[in-house]
């Protein structure tokens, strides 16, 4: 039997976690824009993360009220209790 190591992103809280850290260290353009591919980008490939975990993330965030999506999903915004990560 093969076992495996859990992925460090697979709990969608730890991957929003994560997302939210990626997107504070990015310069917002207008508006306070954040472009989704400026955190999809190193969350997938240099984190090696997956597109499932991504969108798991995502959703966990906006559930959760640290990030607001764009309807056309081009970009993200930070809202304030992305600061209180841990409460």
């Amino acid at each position: 039997m093969k076992l495996m190591n859990e992925r460090s992103y697979s709990d969608p809280a730890a991957a929003a976690r994560k997302l939210i850290e990626l997107a504070k260290s990015i310069e917002a353009v207008q508006d306070g824009r954040i472009h989704i591919e400026k955190i999809n980008a190193p969350f997938l490939s240099k984190l090696k993360a997956t597109g499932p975990e991504f969108g798991a993330g995502i959703t966990h965030a906006i559930e959760k009220g640290w990030l607001e999506l764009h309807e056309s999903g081009t970009y993200v915004r930070l809202l304030s209790p992305g600061d209180n990560l841990m409460s």
